[in-house]
C-alpha cells in the first residue's frame, strides 16, 4: 500500500512559486505514443498501441505527468489512463457517444443544465491531458462552446433563470483558458444577483501544476462567491511535492478543494489503491468527494468495473478508513435529477 505523504507545513504552504510559463509546458506535451513509450522503456506492440484509436482521440500528456510514471512498467496506472490501445476500437453494446445525456440537457450554446439550481458551462474543448475514459471524448466542442460571442448567450441564459444559484465551469478544462479569459467570464457572471456559488472542475493542477501561477491565484482570491474547486485524480501516484504546493496556493484563496475519481479497471480497482488515493489526497488538503462508476462512452469499455466489485471495494473503504476519507460511490444516468448512489 502506498502510504499517505505527510501534510504540508504552514511554511511550505505559503512559499511563492517561481514565475510560471505554463503555456510552454503545455506546448511541450508528448503527443506521440512512440515517444511516450521510449521514455518509459516500453514496447508499443506488446501493449497493443493503436494508430486507429490515436486518430480517433489524440494522445496528449504533459511531461511532468510522464515523469510520475514507473519506468519499465507496462501496467503503470498513470500510463494506462492515457495510452491509446486496440481495445478502444471495439464496439460494445450499451456504450454510446453521449453517455450522460449532455445533448438532451442543453440550455443554450455551451450551457448544460441537468440538475435543479445548477448550470454547467462548457468553457472550452481543450485539456492538458487526454484521458482515454473521457465521457466527452466525442463531444461537439466546436459547436457547443460557451465562449462564443464573448460568453453573451451563455451568460444571458443563466441571467434569465433565477432558479440557477450555482455555476459550474467545465469543459474540456476551464483552466486551459488564459486567466484573462476566465476573468472576462466571471466579471459577466458577477452581475447576476442570483448566483451564490461557483464550482470549477479542473485536472490541470494535478497534470500541469505549472498552470497555477500568480495571475490564476489572484483571480481565484478575487472571486465574489464561495468557490468549490473539484480536482480529478484517480491514483495516489498523481500527487507529488509540486502538486502539493500548488494545491496549497489554491486553498490559500479560500477555495474548498474536493477530488472526484473514476473507478477504472487496471488503474485503481483494488482496495489498497483506493485507500491510498483518499489518504494521499487528504494529505494534500483535498477532500475525497465522488468515486464514479465509468460513464459508458464508446472507446472506454475496457476500463469498466462491475457494480458488484465496485460495491465490494466501497465497503472495504468504509471498513478501513475514517468516514470523511470515503468518497460517495455514484454513477451518472442521463435524465436523473442527481447523481445516482450505488
Amino acid at each position: 500500500m502506498i502510504t499517505a505523504a505527510p501534510a504540508l507545513t504552514p511554511e511550505k504552504a505559503v512559499l511563492p512559486l517561481p514565475a510560471d510559463r505554463w503555456q510552454s509546458h503545455w506546448r511541450q506535451a508528448i503527443r506521440s505514443p512512440d515517444e511516450l513509450l521510449e521514455a518509459l522503456g516500453l514496447d508499443g506492440q506488446a501493449l497493443g498501441v493503436s494508430a486507429e484509436a490515436l486518430a480517433q482521440f489524440a494522445l496528449r500528456v504533459p511531461r511532468s505527468f510522464v515523469a510520475r510514471m514507473r519506468h519499465g512498467d507496462p501496467a503503470d496506472p498513470l500510463l494506462r489512463q492515457v495510452l491509446p490501445i486496440d481495445a478502444e476500437m471495439r464496439i460494445v453494446p450499451g456504450f454510446s457517444f453521449d453517455a450522460v445525456g449532455d445533448g438532451a440537457a442543453k440550455k443554450a450554446t455551451g450551457v448544460i443544465q441537468k440538475y435543479r439550481g445548477r448550470a454547467l458551462l462548457v468553457t472550452t474543448g481543450s485539456c492538458a491531458i487526454n484521458c482515454r475514459y473521457c465521457f466527452r471524448r466525442h463531444f461537439d466542442y466546436a459547436g457547443e462552446n460557451a465562449a462564443k460571442g464573448g460568453w453573451q448567450e451563455a451568460v444571458a441564459a443563466i441571467a434569465a433563470d433565477p432558479g440557477i444559484d450555482e455555476v459550474i465551469l467545465s469543459g474540456g478544462d476551464p483552466l486551459s483558458l488564459n486567466t484573462s479569459k476566465l476573468a472576462e467570464l466571471t466579471q459577466a457572471l458577477a452581475a447576476i444577483p442570483h448566483i451564490k456559488r461557483l464550482r470549477i472542475h479542473s485536472r490541470l493542477p494535478v497534470v500541469l501544476p505549472e498552470r497555477v501561477d500568480d495571475a490564476l491565484v489572484q483571480w481565484l482570491a478575487g472571486l465574489p462567491w464561495p468557490v468549490a474547486f473539484v480536482l480529478h485524480a484517480n491514483h495516489a501516484n498523481e500527487f507529488n511535492a509540486q502538486v502539493d504546493a500548488v494545491l496549497a496556493r489554491i486553498r490559500g484563496t479560500g477555495a474548498q478543494l474536493l477530488n472526484q475519481a473514476v473507478l477504472l479497471r487496471g488503474v485503481n480497482d483494488d482496495l489498497d489503491a483506493l485507500a491510498a488515493l483518499s489518504e494521499r489526497s487528504f494529505a494534500a488538503g483535498v477532500m475525497p468527494y465522488y468515486l464514479y462508476q465509468l460513464d459508458k462512452v464508446q472507446g472506454a469499455a475496457h476500463f469498466e468495473v462491475s457494480d458488484a466489485q465496485a460495491l465490494a471495494l466501497h465497503a472495504g473503504l468504509m471498513a478501513r478508513l475514517s468516514g470523511y476519507l470515503v468518497p460517495k460511490l455514484v454513477r451518472e444516468i442521463a435524465g436523473d435529477t442527481s447523481k445516482r448512489p450505488l
